[in-house]
Formats: structure tokens, sequence, C-alpha cells
């Protein structure tokens, strides 16, 4: 366990700036993180965890020639991995050290681990989650016991203010990834990884600060180095490349992704020197690919994931033909806003070809709407929704402009129906 600093916090969860080479010495690296410390934290884990299933996936598989499993975490406990490390954290400490209570930053996820670990625990917490994080994870954060503080727009000023409770109260900071203990708990799913399916040649994950990459890693490539660990991060909050081209963990600026579970600016120090190390290779993927993974996980898998648990699919679906089977992709939480899930399934079916937005302009006589839904009919297309705009200043006096919403069959499909309306005279703006 990690010495405990004046201030509350611990070594490895202090951040450390960009700093000119020669202004002070290096901060002392990171304590590693071994084997034995994950085959310590599954049986501190035993009893509390569940060993989550592996399933099988016939078109993942048909899409890459070879098998393909997926590790459901999105059925853990608190949906998602992060009881495992946030426990085996807790778990950790001194009876003196947890007298104060336990505090955490989180979007959701480690949220909710932190706040069932402690209660099993008997441990008091204090969360503090940006104002935007989704009310369902506010409102189970608070289900478990926890005290739940609103702060900030992002991760790094909810961690921000956990550190500075951390050093009010003496609470313990739990960092959602940047700790030893907290590596060797997410590292038990690469433990079950490798009970499950023996014969894995390849295991994607998905990777924000990169704790459950690292502890994969550090298990699976102690008895398995054969085995390929590929690490996924959003494109527009990917701090793994910069960083591991500039051999140190650096800064994104204003990150930006959907997926909130990986929503991390900087990676850690702790899991960063282990992913530089054991980690073959980290890609990224765009959120048109986050939406289309996602929306293939719900139809095809009958599995309901957030945009984070959703990455490694979506990586799969990017470059199928790069990767080598069998394969396990981890499903790495499923907690999503009802009410994102509703946006991201409408643009994952946009990005396939299966719902089309688009204007038209036509005269504005009666009789005019009837015959465009006509043309839409006979091109077999599904109406889902009809706007029809008569007064706007870019319309001429005799014109009226249809804003449609329709169900479709496929990029092809989209293709044959503008080239319908505009044969049959209509201008098609958008």
């Amino acid at each position: 366990m990690a010495a405990r600093a004046a201030d509350g916090t611990d070594a490895a969860d202090r951040d450390v700036p960009d700093v000119p080479d020669g202004v002070r010495p290096p901060p002392e690296p990171p304590r590693a993180v071994t084997l034995d410390d994950v085959l310590g934290a599954r049986k501190i884990l035993s009893g509390v965890v569940r060993t989550t299933p592996l399933e099988g996936s016939r078109h993942l598989s048909g899409l890459i020639g070879a098998p393909v499993h997926l590790k459901c975490e999105n059925l853990q406990r608190t949906g998602s991995f992060k009881v495992r490390g946030a426990y085996t954290r807790i778990a950790a400490l001194a009876r003196e050290e947890g007298a104060a209570g336990v505090v955490a930053a989180s979007a959701g996820n480690h949220a909710q681990g932190v706040a069932l670990a402690a209660a099993l625990l008997g441990v008091r917490a204090t969360v503090f989650m940006p104002v935007s994080a989704p009310l369902p994870k506010i409102a189970a954060t608070r289900s478990y016991g926890a005290g739940v503080r609103l702060c900030g727009q992002g991760l790094d000023e909810a961690l921000s203010a956990a550190r500075q409770h951390a050093r009010r109260t003496g609470a313990v900071l739990v960092h959602p990834f940047d700790h030893p203990d907290v590596v060797a708990g997410q590292g038990t799913v690469g433990l079950e990884i490798l009970e499950q399916c023996p014969e894995v040649r390849t295991i994607v994950v998905a990777m924000g600060g990169g704790g459950l990459a690292a502890g994969t890693a550090v298990a699976v490539k102690a008895l398995r180095p054969d085995v390929r660990i590929v690490g996924v991060q959003a494109a527009g909050a990917a701090a793994y490349p910069p960083s591991l081209a500039a051999g140190r963990p650096v800064t994104v600026a204003e990150p930006v992704t959907m997926a909130d579970g990986i929503l991390v600016g900087r990676p850690g120090a702790v899991p960063f020197a282990l992913v530089r190390e054991l980690v073959d290779e980290v890609r990224t993927v765009s959120e048109d690919a986050l939406a289309r993974a996602l929306l293939l996980c719900l139809e095809r898998a009958k599995l309901v994931v957030e945009p984070a648990g959703a990455a490694p699919v979506a990586a799969l679906l990017a470059d199928p033909d790069s990767f080598e089977g069998p394969l396990v992709a981890v499903l790495s939480g499923g907690n999503v806003d009802p009410l994102l899930l509703q946006r991201v399934l409408r643009h994952g079916m946009a990005a396939a070809g299966r719902y089309l937005s688009l204007s038209v302009r036509l005269t504005d006589r009666p009789g005019a709407l009837a015959a465009l839904l006509e043309v839409l009919s006979a091109a077999d297309v599904n109406v889902l929704d009809v706007g029809h705009v008569r007064t706007d200043p870019r319309l001429g006096l005799t014109e009226a402009e249809v804003e449609l919403h329709l169900e479709t069959k496929g990029h092809g499909h989209c293709a044959a129906v503008r080239e319908a309306l505009r044969a049959a005279g209509y201008r098609v703006t958008a």
C-alpha cells in the first residue's frame, strides 16, 4: 500500500504538472503492479464482485473471420468494472486511515463503485461529480449511500474539489485509475478472461485514464505474453497516443466525447508506465463508430452498453481485418443515460444509413405535400416525422420547405431516395 502524504492524498494520487526539464527533480516512479498484486486483489474481491459472463458474437466473428467473445462487465455490480478497483483500494486501508472516510471524483461509474465498496466495508464516502453527470448515475451513487456533491463541468474540476476535501477532512482519496491498488483490482478482469477463453489471442479494451487496460495487461502478459493487448480511446479524448509519443503523461486540452466513461484528459502515472511497457497498441475511434457499436451491441447481442463500453466493438467495426482471433472485447460498462441512449441510437442509425434527415423545397400549393409523400412511398421509405415551414425569410412567396426524418435501409437506399426526389423535380437542400 502506498504511503499517505501530509495533505491526505497518496503520492500516486497527485498530478504532476508539465514542467521544463531541469526545473526540479523528476518525481519518483510509481510503484509497479505485479501479478501477485492482481492475485491478491482477486482474493479480496472473492464474494464481492461477480465473474461476468463471456458471450460469443456470431456477427463480429464473421466480420473478423475468427471467434469473437464479449466480456460483459456491463453486467457487473454497479454496471461496470469500476467496483473491482474501488473495493480493492478501500479494503486495503488500515482502520485508522478510513476513520475520516473516503472521497472520490467521477462522472458516474467510479462513483457507483466507490459508493458500493464503501457501504460494504462500513466506510463513509463522499463523491464529487461534474454537474453534467447523467442523472441516473447521480441517483444510483446516492442510492448506495454516498454523499454526492456536484462540482465543475468535467472530471478534472471534480477531482480538484475531491483533493481539496481530502486535505480539509483527512478523507482518503480513491482515485479512479491512478493508484496501484485500483489497477490491481481492475486486473482481475484479465484473470477471468484467461480462464474463460484460454485460447484467446487478442484482448481489446477501452481506455480513459488507463487503469483497466493496465491491470488487464499486467495479469495477461504475466501468464500469456503471446496475447496481444489493444487499447481503444475516443478520438476526441485520446490522451495516450501523444503521451506515449512524448514518453510521459501529457494533457489533452478540452477533450470531448459522448463516451463519458473514458473522457479523461491526462493518463495516470501508474497506469501509463504499465501501458507503455505492456499494451501492444492504442487505437482511436470516432463518435460515429461508437454510435454504430452501441447500436450493434443492442440489436445483435441484446446488451445495453454505454458508449465507453462499446469502444472495443467500435475498433473491430472500423478495421476488422487487422485483428487476430480468438478475440475478447471487454464491454466495460452499461450505465447509459436513457436520453443519451436515444440520441446515440438515432446517430448510430444515421451512421449506418438507416436514418435520413433532409429538407425539400417545393411549391406551396394544395396537394404538394401529398405528391411529395407519394414519391417517398414509391421509394419504399418509412416517414417518421414531417415539418412544414412556410414563413422563413429564406423562402420565396410561393415556396415551402419540408423537413423530413426517414427510416431507410442502408447507405445505398439513402442515395436512391435522394435521387428519386431530384428526379421528381424537388430541390433537396440537406
